[in-house]
């Protein structure tokens, strides 16, 4: 006990030392004089605060009201021009560098505000600009030289002659700073745009070619930036005689950042050169450029790869056989550069080379990557697998991540290029989904929908046959790719990526679905600790048992979401349900969402967690909004009974806060009804177009099953014709008497099997139109007229069960058989014992109920 004690008084002297240290530092921060020089009256306004400011204050707070200039100068701008701006004039003559950025970003937002008047900015603000403009700090100088390249935009001509373009002559002359030169050479870019060419033919031209010829190689490269927009203002023919002869003269310069900017410039004018100018004078120097990239002059090789794309598409109406293959192979030289090691290039002598080009090459090689797209047009798609495939190949197994990011970022691209072709990528596809470097996958998602729809039909005029099914790594990619991004911290990645993972209804079948993502989102929304991750989760697996196929697996869904995430033990858990129910209230239709999921959010207003409670009441009127009366006349009742309970029972001050509060939007909420009312026509055609959907699936699937059964039931009748054939062979009489009555037996079961056929036929090919649509419709609501034209199409597909639809087109609810068979109002199992008992009759009475729905459809015909 006592060295514990002894060491207790120890720590307090250490303590107690600490602190005679730090009052000494704590004093001298600011001392009595500091402190009363930077305390302002209280009293004084706005106005006077900034003037007293400027004129006794420190540089801190001289800035501080240099920022605060826009807003002066939306509260009272007379005084601001008055008083303030003058005093700020004199500060940033001896303004240090911060005083001078913030005011000429504060001098541009109020440019952009419009505070005031072009004219009063012009007579206020341009002379402050221009005095700064030549600032020999560059990043000063830079930054009012934007603001001026702004302020040049709104003036009027006259005003830019007189204050910007007259004193322009003398500031661009030799004797001046190389600052003011370079100034001088942005402000004619700018300038080329505002006159007529004829006044930049005689007073703009003459000071662009003494620039041009300047001694600085500075200033040269920085004129020559600006030839583009010079030639832009002068048109074609001055472009010809005047800026070409100048470029040509500057790609021969002796500094490499002149040549640099002589070739970017002729790159970017090649539209305005005509055939003649760009075969004799363009591509010569052009293929001198490449040239010298790989010999003597390998700064200007990044460019070159990056405006390759561009330049051939460019020259390409002149280019020989020869030289279209001569470019083709030196593209490609340029994608592998730097990946093989030449002879003699491994000599200790050029290791410090190698770590400073290594960059360089990667730069290249990206940049090849990027201009991909423009050389598959550049050799034709319909040669892409002869001519660039194994490029394709190497650029999206290279080495380094950006090159593979931007194989990536231009995959979809290359798959609208090539079209019908767009199969032959498939392995490189696979490829990228699979890739290490989770940004290179999080670039693949962007256009994944579109990518997987363009294999799917095999481009835009292509049959609507998949393609997919023969591409049988695609889903175990797709699987891994999601189980990648799931182990990462980077959950962002994977929100976008199950986000995009909805299109794939649209994409692979329903049981690939079903088998291989469904579940997985479910333990998605169920493990994963991110909260968007799991709201993405839902929407998908929403989307997913919105056009699953099977009614079976439709009621397993939903009852695993009521089960184990509704009724789930963990609140995160029931949270998550109510948040699904949401989605599903999105995507469903009205009906869906009262049969299965109404009760089930009600029970949660007895749930023991009041946050679950208040998330509840937060989604009352959305529930209350799928009601219609008096179908739903019942459900309403539960609906209010529970709101009651809630506010007899509820002990929590917060979630009977909201509760009241939900009650009064409750109150203020209109009913839909059956029948259409103009104030909800768009939602309840949308809702009844919803429903139709759902219906016609369902029937889809009993037609498959009747179809299914149909073909076995006559397969075992074949069969057993053909054992009474070979049983009664030898008594011939017998056997005559059988023919006829079995052939007029077996009339009616065939002909309905026929009628069943076309009818399966109509709604397979409808069904691919009303539930196969681009994959953005799942996020958007369709509208007036795509319903219309869904509700024109189910009247044609089949008249015997579908046609009750349009007996009543204007109820949302439908009653009819199809309804019935479509959602039962039971619970799942009771739908699924009742699903079996049908089946039974169905194999019982096949022949008896083809020939009453055939006799039906007659009745239908003779009496419309």
């Amino acid at each position: 006990m006592e060295p514990a004690h002894g060491n207790l008084f120890g720590y307090i002297e250490d303590l107690q030392e600490l602190t005679i240290i730090e009052r000494p530092v704590r004093r001298s921060l600011k001392t009595p004089e500091e402190i009363e020089r930077l305390t302002v009256d209280e009293e004084l306004n706005d106005i006077e605060r900034a003037v007293y400011l400027l004129s006794s204050g420190q540089d801190i707070q001289g800035t501080s009201v240099v920022a605060n200039l826009p807003v002066l100068m939306r509260l009272n701008p007379a005084e601001t021009l008055r008083r303030v701006l003058p005093k700020i004039r004199e500060v940033l003559h001896v303004a240090g560098v911060e005083m001078q950025l913030t005011a000429a970003v504060s001098f541009l937002t109020i440019l952009q505000e419009e505070s005031v008047s072009i004219h009063t900015y012009s007579h206020s603000f341009l002379h402050i600009i221009l005095q700064n403009v030549e600032h020999r700090d560059s990043g000063v100088s830079n930054a009012w030289l934007e603001t001026l390249l702004a302020v040049i935009e709104t003036l009027p001509k006259e005003t830019i002659r007189h204050e910007i373009l007259n004193p322009l002559v003398s500031k661009a002359q030799l004797s001046q700073t190389l600052q003011s030169r370079l100034v001088s050479c942005k402000i004619l870019g700018k300038l080329a745009n505002k006159f007529e060419a004829h006044i930049i033919k005689r007073e703009i031209l003459p000071l662009v070619k003494s620039l041009c010829q300047d001694v600085e190689y500075e200033v040269r490269s920085c004129m020559c930036r600006q030839l583009e927009h010079i030639a832009q203002g002068i048109g074609t023919e001055l472009t010809k005689n005047v800026v070409l002869p100048e470029l040509v003269e500057l790609a021969r310069d002796e500094g490499s950042s002149v040549r640099l900017a002589a070739f970017e410039t002729l790159v970017n004018l090649l539209e305005m050169f005509d055939a003649d100018d760009r075969s004799q004078t363009v591509l010569p120097l052009v293929k001198s450029f490449c040239e010298k990239s790989f010999k003597a002059d390998e700064s200007i090789l990044v460019s070159l790869s990056f405006h390759l794309g561009k330049l051939c598409n460019g020259l390409y109406g002149i280019f020989t056989p020869e030289q279209h293959l001569r470019f083709l192979e030196f593209y490609k030289k340029l994608c592998t550069l730097g990946l093989q090691q030449e002879n003699g290039h491994n000599d200790n002598q050029i290791q410090f080379q190698t770590l400073e080009q290594e960059k360089k090459y990667i730069s290249v090689r990206k940049n090849c990557a990027y201009n991909f797209p423009a050389m598959i047009v550049f050799v034709d798609p319909k040669n892409f697998h002869l001519e660039l495939y194994s490029t394709f190949f190497c650029l999206c197994h290279d080495p380094e991540v950006p090159v593979r990011y931007t194989m990536a970022v231009g995959f979809y691209e290359v798959a609208k290029i090539l079209n019908s072709g767009v199969y032959a990528i498939h392995k490189e596809l696979v490829t990228l989904l699979q890739d290490e470097s989770l940004e290179v996958l999080d670039a693949l998602i962007g256009h994944l929908p579109e990518i997987l729809e363009l294999m799917a039909t095999g481009g835009e005029n292509s049959g609507s046959e998949s393609k997919l099914l023969t591409v049988p790594d695609l889903i175990p990619a797709l699987t891994t790719a999601e189980q990648r991004a799931a182990t990462s911290l980077k959950w962002r990645t994977h929100e976008k990526l199950l986000q995009k993972y909805a299109c794939l209804p649209h994409i692979i079948s329903s049981d690939q679905i079903y088998y291989r993502f469904l579940h997985r989102m479910l333990t998605i929304i169920m493990t994963n600790n991110v909260l968007p991750v799991q709201k993405a989760a839902a929407r998908t697996l929403c989307v997913y048992l919105r056009y699953n196929r099977k009614q079976e697996q439709r009621h397993e869904v939903i009852q695993k979401l009521i089960e184990q995430l509704g009724q789930g033990k963990s609140y995160w858990n029931r949270l998550r349900f109510l948040d699904t129910c949401e989605f599903i209230m999105e995507l469903f239709s009205k009906s869906f969402f009262c049969k299965y999921f109404f009760l089930p959010v009600l029970e949660l207003t007895h749930d023991p967690v009041a946050n679950v409670r208040m998330k509840l009441c937060y989604l009352l009127p959305k529930v209350k909004s799928t009601l219609k009366v008096p179908t739903d006349k019942h459900l309403l009742q539960q609906l209010e009974l529970c709101i009651r309970k809630l506010l007899c029972q509820e002990k929590d001050k917060d979630v009977l806060t909201i509760v009241k509060r939900t009650v009064l939007e409750l109150d203020r909420m209109e009913i839909s009804v059956d029948a259409f009312q103009k104030r909800f026509y768009e939602n309840d055609l949308l809702d009844q177009e919803k429903e139709r959907e759902e219906h016609l699936l369902l029937e889809m699937e009993q037609l498959e099953k009747e179809k299914q059964q149909n073909e076995g039931r006559s397969a075992n009748i074949s069969d057993k014709m053909f054992e009474k054939k070979r049983r009664d062979s030898k008594t011939s009489s017998a056997l005559a008497k059988n023919i006829p009555l079995s052939v007029s037996g077996s009339s009616t079961p065939s002909t309905s099997k026929e009628g069943k056929k076309s009818k399966l036929v109509r709604s397979q090919s409808f069904s691919t139109q009303a539930l196969h649509p681009k994959y953005g419709n799942i996020d958007k609501c369709p509208n007036k007229s795509s319903a219309t034209g869904y509700s024109s199409s189910i009247s044609g597909v089949g008249k015997g069960s579908i046609l009750q639809f349009s007996d009543d087109s204007f109820r949302t609810r439908s009653t009819s058989n199809i309804g019935n068979a479509a959602f039962p109002s039971s619970s799942p199992l009771a739908t699924s014992s009742r699903n079996s008992v049908n089946s039974v009759d169905q194999k019982n009475n096949g022949n008896k109920d083809s020939q009453s729905r055939k006799m039906s459809l007659k009745n239908r015909k003779s009496n419309p």
